[in-house]
This record gives C-alpha cells, structure tokens and sequence, in this order.
C-alpha cells in the first residue's frame, strides 16, 4: 500500500504525535489578511494600492516595467476584472479582483497539485480520484496492512464528508472552485459549517458537542508534569469568559465557535475596492470605464517611472 499523501499524512502525525507544550500557543482563528505591509497613505505613494490591487509578487514585477508597459498591462486587467463584459468596472468587481489577486496563493496551491489528482485528465476531481491518490489503496483493503487503522478509517470519513459539503451541485466530482473549497475551507462562506464540525472534533474531548475551558485550553498548550501556568494561559481562560462564552454558560456551542474562529473582521478589499473607485471616478456615476481607471493607472499599478518618482517623494519627506 502507498504511503498517505501531503494533507492527509500531516494531519496523521499531528494528531497521534505525543502531546508536547508547543514553542507559541496554537491560533484556530481565520485573520483576513492585510493587503500590504506598506502605509495606506496616498500622500507617500501608491505602494499599498499596488500591491492591494496586484498582489506584492506582481506589484514588484510592474515596477520594473515602463510607464507603458504598465498602462498596456493594466488595460488588460482591467477587461478580465469587467467579469460581465458592459464596459464598467463596478465596486463588486473591484473587490472580488483584489480578493482573488489576495488568494492567488491559494489557487496556485491547487493549481500545483491539480494532476496528482486529476487522474483521468478531465478537467475535475471525482471523490474515488482523490481517496485513491491521497489514501493509496483499493477497494475492499480497508488499510490492512497499517496498524492504526481506526485513525486512517476516520481521516477518510472525515475527508468524505468536507468533499460532500465542498461539492455544491452533489455530483461527489469536484470544480476547481469546489476543489478549492476542500482543500481551503475557512476561505468559502458555504463552508463555514464544516470548518466549526472539524474544530468542535478536534478539541472536544468528552464528546458532548461543545468547548469547555478546559477544552479549548488543552488545544493550545499541554503543561509538564508540576509545571506552573503560564501568564498567557492565564489570559486565554479570560478571554474564554470575557469573549468567547458569550452567552455566559461556561461552555462554547457551534455559534459561539462560529464566531471565534472565523470571526467577521475587517473588510480589507470592501475598503479598498471603494477607495479605488472613489478616487477614480472622474463623473461620479459609481463605476468606472477602462480610460477612468487608465486615466488614474498609477494609483493601480506602478513603473519604473512611479517607483523612481516615490522614492524622490520618500528621500525629501526624510530630510
């Protein structure tokens, strides 16, 4: 029998490996992601807007182009972000382009690995595809030659059910959308559902269907015997009272898991998507047109010309 594969493989150590007191405390809470480690501050440039609107990875690629390579490049842009095709880009469209530019990693993830499991070349992920490449045996096996078989039987139903959920039309073959969905659920508002089982599974001890203190600590942080707390332990029992047992009854449900771990933070391209637009909107009718938006290019993208012109700007400010 092959060997378990990549997700699979991690998840098995992770979770028969000897609990040992982790270096930094374990953090199941899903953070939207800043767009840039830059300022926002338009005053000192447009670097953040670039790599909001581009991704940091080709926002350093667009700097190294001419003025005129760039606005070429953005014209094109600008016509796979204009998804309907009526010559206006919209805010929705503004921001589900940065959300897609803010994710390409993810995409690339599945991109990398689409063949290992794309057996048949089709173009989708049929479930028995999937269990074949990443569990490694035939049907009727049942993992007959591992000795933890119960841990590998329960990894499988685990993936079969996140497959299932992730599979919107109920056919058991995967979109790459719906692929995505498997391999990152936290990213897919669909499946939140899914991510809080997964969590409850993992830090529920007693199997009663909730989180006690005791619980959600002992997911963070396992003590040496006769070892002291330590003041950060301390403060996550507080928290778990102050902020995450909201209804105040010492114990989490799947709302208040919910709410913990895919909290609703701050909307980075909501907000960005509306200051692009604001600042480029030349007649005010709430979208822009290609030459809007080209009119304005180097608050989109930046050049040799823009980077050269902003490290001026930075030079003079610092004297």
């Amino acid at each position: 029998m092959r060997m378990l594969r990549g997700r699979g493989l991690l998840a098995l150590c992770l979770g028969l490996a000897l609990a040992k007191p982790p270096p930094e405390k374990r953090d199941r809470v899903h953070h939207g992601q800043e767009l840039s480690d830059h300022p926002h501050d338009d005053r000192q440039g447009f670097q953040y807007d670039h790599e909001a609107f581009l991704g940091k990875e080709q926002a350093k690629t667009f700097d190294q182009l001419t003025p005129e390579e760039s606005q070429e490049r953005l014209g094109k842009i600008v016509e796979r972000i204009d998804r309907d095709q009526d010559g206006f880009v919209t805010q929705a469209e503004l921001k589900d382009w940065i959300k897609h530019t803010q994710n390409r990693y993810i995409f690339e993830n599945v991109q990398k690995n689409w063949r290992d499991y794309d057996r048949d070349g089709d173009g989708r992920i049929a479930w028995p595809e999937f269990k074949n490449a990443t569990y490694g045996y035939y049907e009727g096996e049942e993992f007959g030659d591992l000795e933890d078989k119960q841990s590998y039987r329960k990894m499988l139903a685990r993936d079969e059910r996140r497959f299932k959920a992730a599979d919107r039309d109920g056919d058991m073959v995967a979109t790459r959308e719906e692929f995505t969905a498997f391999l990152h659920p936290e990213e897919f508002d669909y499946m939140k559902d899914i991510v809080v089982t997964e969590t409850i599974e993992d830090i529920d001890k007693n199997g009663d269907g909730y989180v006690q203190v005791d619980e959600y600590i002992g997911d963070m942080y396992t003590p040496e015997s006769g070892e002291p707390e330590p003041e950060w332990v301390q403060g996550e029992r507080q928290q778990f009272l102050d902020f995450r047992d909201l209804d105040r009854d010492g114990r989490l449900d799947r709302a208040e898991i919910g709410h913990w771990i895919l909290p609703q933070d701050y909307d980075h391209p909501e907000v960005e998507a509306k200051h692009l637009l604001f600042e480029s909107d030349k007649d005010k009718d709430g979208q822009l047109t290609k030459q809007e938006i080209l009119d304005n290019w180097t608050m989109f993208v930046g050049s040799q010309a823009t980077n050269y012109g902003e490290d001026l700007t930075r030079k003079h400010d610092e004297l």
